[in-house]
């Protein structure tokens, strides 16, 4: 580059009033620097556990876990089998747990599921402890547009024990979720909104507004009783995260945004569309986001615990007999066959995301080679909080050793999450309750 010697990976640019921003990673900075492509992270929770059929009903082969064969190779499942086309790119994993899970209120899985914290957290005015999605974008924030996106079946955040969101700020505060994919989409990408300028006043415009908001809320909450103090520090970290968004909206402004073709996309699908519809769209919003750099945190909340929320009624809507939570609980051999078959569901829509990762490019392979997708829930089979069903997909790139099934009696969940943090270059000593990193039968590097 004409005029330019390389520049610090580390540059920052010096604006008015002491404020600096962090450069991306530029061709500038030269081959060192820019070799490492992003790395990411997303994780894809379900509600209400998996399932695993007893012995008697004559139906393993619908077990959402493996079996083995002869030569002790992991067999798919007919509920998973649509993810065997990436064999050598996932791993499934037993004998998940939290140690905190069994101590708590059965319905609260999902929001321990990343934090893995005690739920009703000691430190005072906190409720839960920051998830593994947040702590990678607390050390990735700096290098794209948004530190995270938060979605989830629902928007916002539910309420405690029932929540609508698996994120949860550096407080354990809950993180709204957005569930639309045309806010989504606006959000992510803008579309032609007219001028930079006119953006960028706009964007100025709304950031004193939520300033503004922010005062006078936390004036009134000195003058309010502690159940509603506590409503009201819900609300100011919804007003946190919008401020976070926009302010990062605001710095990379004048920075096009890589040229992608979304003629694919089903921006008026909703929740209440047909379910596959809804849910291959948000993947796909997910997958451009990655693509793009826009991103390299998500959060995706497919179903919430408890029979609540519209994607419930889901399994009815494909045509089997009983909503979501209802099957979680049958125990006869129809029941749990039609369980199996809504998890076969689910993992077409899983297959689906991998394959939009493979089809993106970074520049050392496709952007699931640098990306780990965590995809499971909070419990077992009916509230069970041991055992849980677990997947970890891609990271090629990043040290992970595909194409097993890895089982133990017990390990912390925890600890799968600390080496995951590793793998993505965040060089923390614990996350949650864990006492050290998993085998190096899953990572070949830790």
């Amino acid at each position: 580059m004409p005029g330019f010697s390389n520049l610090d990976r580390r540059a920052f640019l010096q604006g008015v009033g002491g404020v600096t921003l962090a450069l991306p990673l530029l061709d500038a900075m030269g081959a060192e620097a820019t070799a490492q492509a992003p790395r990411r992270f997303c994780a894809l929770y379900t509600a209400n556990g998996m399932s695993l059929p007893r012995s008697e009903h004559g139906i393993d082969d619908w077990n959402w876990f493996p079996s083995r064969d002869d030569a002790d190779e992991f067999v798919f499942s007919k509920s998973t089998e649509p993810l065997a086309p990436f064999r050598q790119q996932l791993s499934f994993l037993s004998g998940m747990y939290h140690p905190n899970g069994p101590k708590a209120d059965p319905h609260v899985c999902s929001d321990m599921w990343l934090t893995g914290a005690p739920l009703h957290n000691p430190k005072p005015g906190t409720y839960n402890s920051v998830s593994l999605d947040q702590m990678v974008a607390l050390h990735t924030k700096q290098h794209c547009r948004q530190p995270s996106l938060v979605l989830s079946i629902d928007a916002g955040t539910g309420f405690l024990s029932r929540t609508g969101t698996i994120s949860y700020s550096l407080e354990g505060k809950p993180i709204p979720a957005e569930n639309n994919p045309r806010r989504i989409f606006d959000r992510l990408f803008r579309g032609d909104r007219g001028s930079l300028q006119a953006e960028r006043d706009a964007l100025k415009r709304r950031i004193k507004l939520v300033d503004a908001v922010v005062e006078s809320a936390k004036s009134l909450q000195q003058q309010l009783g502690q159940s509603d103090r506590e409503r009201m520090d819900q609300y100011l970290t919804s007003l946190n995260e919008v401020e976070s968004r926009l302010l990062a909206s605001e710095r990379w402004i004048d920075i096009p945004l890589k040229p992608q073709d979304y003629s694919h996309l089903n921006l008026d699908a909703t929740n209440e569309s047909e379910p596959a519809e809804y849910y291959r769209n948000m993947f796909d919003l997910i997958s451009l986001a990655f693509d793009a750099d826009i991103t390299r945190s998500v959060a995706f909340m497919l179903n919430r615990e408890d029979g609540m929320g519209i994607s419930d009624t889901f399994p009815l809507k494909l045509g089997l007999s009983r909503t979501h939570h209802s099957l979680s609980h049958t125990g006869d051999k129809d029941g749990q066959l039609e369980f199996a078959k809504y998890d076969l569901f689910l993992s077409q829509q899983v297959a689906h995301f991998l394959k939009r990762l493979n089809e993106y490019q970074d520049r050392d392979g496709c952007v699931l080679d640098n990306t780990l997708v965590l995809f499971g829930s909070g419990a077992s089979t009916t509230h069970n909080p041991r055992n849980l069903p677990t997947l970890l997909a891609g990271g090629k790139n990043l040290g992970l050793k595909q194409g097993q099934f890895w089982q133990s009696e017990e390990t912390r969940l925890s600890n799968v999450y600390l080496t995951m943090l590793h793998a993505l270059g965040v060089e923390v000593d614990q996350f949650a309750d864990s006492t050290g990193t998993v085998s190096q039968s899953v990572f070949e590097k830790v």
